[in-house]
């Protein structure tokens, strides 16, 4: 897989089954970490507004369920890029670059203009796929 510039892989394990593709509905578990290695709270912050069913407790760690269909340009670039070619319980680590983040607007209070972050990456699911790409007889 050709990686975009500006997105490293720094750790990589990987899952089973096939791989995740752009038209693909996936289920994702994510943890952000600024650059010099301090966790940025965004899971924390999410679990205030988002229904139980969403958030998941592992070693102590809260996790938030996203679902994102890749290719639509749901999720932050960098993460995005980072689920191509994933297999269901893989997991990896990427070095994401201010442009394929969130560039000079940050977040405020939470991630700071031009941040170069590091992200940790779980594929739960691959929950659907476009009909185009479905095997004959399954939906």
């Amino acid at each position: 897989m050709k990686w975009l510039s500006g997105l490293k892989l720094l750790e990589e394990r990987e899952g089973e089954g096939r791989e995740a593709q752009k038209g693909d509905r996936v289920v994702y578990n994510s943890r952000l970490f600024l650059n010099k290695g301090d966790e940025i709270p965004l899971n924390a912050k999410q679990v205030e507004r988002l229904p139980k069913d969403m958030i998941r407790v592992e070693g102590g760690i809260t996790f938030v369920d996203h679902k994102t269909l890749l290719g639509s340009r749901q999720t932050m670039a960098g993460v995005e890029h980072a689920l191509m070619g994933m297999k269901i319980g893989g997991y990896r680590k990427v070095r994401i670059s201010p442009h394929l983040a969130y560039r000079g607007k940050g977040i405020p209070d939470l991630i700071p203009p031009d941040a170069v972050l590091i992200c940790e990456i779980w594929l739960r699911d691959i929950v659907s796929i476009l009909p185009s790409k479905a095997l004959p007889g399954v939906i």
